[in-house]
């Protein structure tokens, strides 16, 4: 069973950086894809970033880009979100999702969740 749990959250400071950390677990990820999601109060969840496990290929939402760098360490089955230059209206909760690349979707029941971590950047 696959299983992610993020860390790293906390409240820094506008302009400051942080780095979200996913561990992943329950089986071998070479041809899934791992992603950031994010919510914040009263908001849709949003995609933030995603990679796939050799981190050959990312993709980023354009409010993140040039700010916000996901990788993976893959001989730890860990994906970071490296956040830079953090805004007011980065402040939400970020998701870890994992789906297998065949499913071409993050809205299928083939994507796995974990618990979210909360960040709040004050101005």
């Amino acid at each position: 069973q696959v299983q992610l749990v993020e860390s790293g959250g906390g409240l820094v400071q506008a302009g400051d950086t942080l780095r979200l950390s996913c561990a992943a677990s329950g089986r071998t990820f070479g041809t899934w894809r791992i992603g950031w999601f994010r919510q914040a109060p009263g908001k849709e969840r949003e995609f933030v970033a995603a990679i796939n496990w050799s981190g050959t290929l990312t993709n980023y939402a354009d409010s993140v880009k040039g700010r916000f760098t996901i990788s993976t360490a893959n001989a730890k089955n860990m994906v970071y979100l490296q956040m830079n230059s953090l805004k007011p209206e980065d402040t939400a909760v970020y998701y870890c999702a994992a789906r297998p690349y065949a499913a071409r979707s993050w809205d299928t029941e083939s994507t796995v969740w974990g618990q979210g971590t909360q960040v709040t950047v004050s101005s």
